[in-house]
């Protein structure tokens, strides 16, 4: 897969992806529509957080965000611009149902007719996912994912969607990351709903599990044999100093409760025993387990969907020392402050944790993997009709080369969607960080196409990555 290719620089060699390769980037609809009062679309709970004092950053909201909603065409001709085969994009469930059940709204599936069909239309390949986030609010105020009912609410809503979609789209994502709807939603709160409380982000966990599964099998009940159906999990490559015991007790605590917690079940594993162990002093939050959930949760999916930014890094602490951040219901682990190269988010820039995180998969994933999110947030200037991102080049190509070197060591890695396309609301830093490969200016909606977009549209059309250097553009 090593080649030379004469658009590079001489005698540059370039590291070819396998000829069936998928090229293309990633949005979420509540960090990039706007429109969140209009056409029928009912509050999400990331709308209630956001208009809530102290929870967003510079109290930002959804709106505009990037008027995706009217600007939707002019977007993916920049996304044929790009070169790119595919677009990963999510459906608003309270766009479409706007108190989560019951009544549809046909002026948000005529949205997403609109969008499906303008991408088709330049052979862009729609990849839907059905969740990301945005839970309309009239469910969380009957308790959100902490109440079973919610995931037969998303059975009902995905089988609706898809059977409107479904002669469009083929490739179909359940949730995405529901290790952060839990934890970063119900255990410590910083994100919508904003709940704290460890044993809620458990019994939370499982229901989003138990929904994926629910609404896995309501849409392969009448789905054509041409459709594929995933999920996006959001891994953790956790990293000690030293390899003694207490090390590796305080990664295998944190593995467990962001990786083995969602891979295990989907692997037809149940919980991992040693997670229920190191959370049994929140309670028995496995009381909301039925009979029958397992089965349910491990439907078989036909790929599963990678997302990944960065290390963490991790030591151990006292046995009763309660985790603080993002690990919470853990005890007895330290999360330590990251290292060398930071992103604009404060996240370590590391492309080696990236190819073990895929060794480690193909090794314990028995479905094909995607990339289905990877990017990085810098401080972007436009200057004279440019933006310069040189940081994210170098960010992106690295990363690149990372899934490269994993697939050259045999891992089965079928596609890359960078994120984001576009510069948007991200969440409850609000519309500080830019991950776009796009630059959205708020204020006016001009889009111009970074640096790295340019970078990435050349490697899409050689379906290679430089394998040393940093090409200009």
């Amino acid at each position: 897969m090593t080649t030379t290719d004469p658009e590079t620089q001489v005698g540059q060699e370039l590291l070819r992806f396998p000829p069936d390769f998928v090229w293309g980037a990633a949005t979420a609809a509540f960090q990039i529509e706007g429109a969140t009062g209009i056409d029928g679309r009912g509050p999400s709970i990331w709308d209630t957080f956001a208009a809530t004092p102290g929870k967003v950053l510079g109290g930002d909201t959804g709106e505009p965000a990037c008027d995706h909603y009217h600007r939707y065409a002019a977007d993916v001709g920049l996304m044929a611009d790009l070169g790119l085969g595919a677009y990963r994009f999510s459906l608003a469930w309270p766009r479409i149902q706007p108190t989560g059940a019951g009544r549809v709204e046909p002026r948000g599936l005529a949205f997403y007719d609109r969008l499906v069909d303008e991408l088709l239309e330049y052979g862009i390949q729609p990849v839907a996912t059905l969740y990301h986030w945005d839970l309309p609010q009239a469910l969380e105020d009957h308790g959100g994912w902490r109440n079973r009912d919610t995931a037969y609410r998303f059975a009902e809503y995905a089988a609706l969607t898809h059977a409107h979609l479904a002669d469009r789209v083929q490739l179909w994502t359940t949730l995405n990351e529901p290790w952060c709807s839990a934890f970063l939603g119900y255990g410590n709160g910083v994100h919508a709903p904003g709940v704290v409380d460890p044993r809620a982000a458990l019994e939370a966990a499982h229901h989003l599990m138990l929904g994926h599964g629910l609404a896995l099998r309501a849409m392969r009940s009448s789905a054509p044999a041409d459709h594929r159906f995933s999920i996006v999990l959001n891994f953790c490559s956790t990293w000690a100093d030293r390899d003694d015991e207490a090390h590796r007790v305080a990664v295998r605590k944190v593995d467990g409760l962001q990786n083995r917690l969602f891979l295990d079940p989907l692997g037809g594993r149940g919980y991992p025993a040693d997670v229920v162990e190191d959370t049994a002093w929140l309670g028995d939050w496995q009381r909301v387990v039925r009979d029958g959930d397992p089965e349910v949760i491990a439907s078989p999916i036909d790929w599963m969907g990678v997302n990944y930014y960065s290390p963490t890094r991790i030591a151990p602490a006292p046995a009763d020392h309660v985790t603080e951040g993002p690990f919470a219901g853990l005890r007895g682990v330290t999360v330590l402050p990251p290292r060398g190269e930071l992103t604009g988010f404060g996240w370590e820039v590391d492309a080696r944790a990236f190819t073990e995180l895929l060794e480690r998969l193909g090794r314990d994933v028995a479905v094909p993997l995607v990339i289905t999110e990877n990017g990085s947030a810098f401080p972007d200037v436009l200057r004279d009709g440019e933006v310069v991102d040189a940081d994210r080049t170098r960010y992106l190509i690295d990363h690149l080369r990372a899934v490269h070197t994993a697939i050259a060591r045999g891992v089965d890695v079928r596609g890359y969607f960078a994120w984001s396309l576009l510069d948007n609301f991200e969440w409850a830093a609000g519309y500080s960080q830019r991950f776009g490969i796009v630059h959205v200016d708020f204020g006016t909606q001009v889009r111009t196409v970074k640096h790295s977009g340019h970078t990435l549209g050349r490697v899409i059309s050689r379906n290679g990555v430089p394998a040393g250097g940093y090409e200009p553009v």
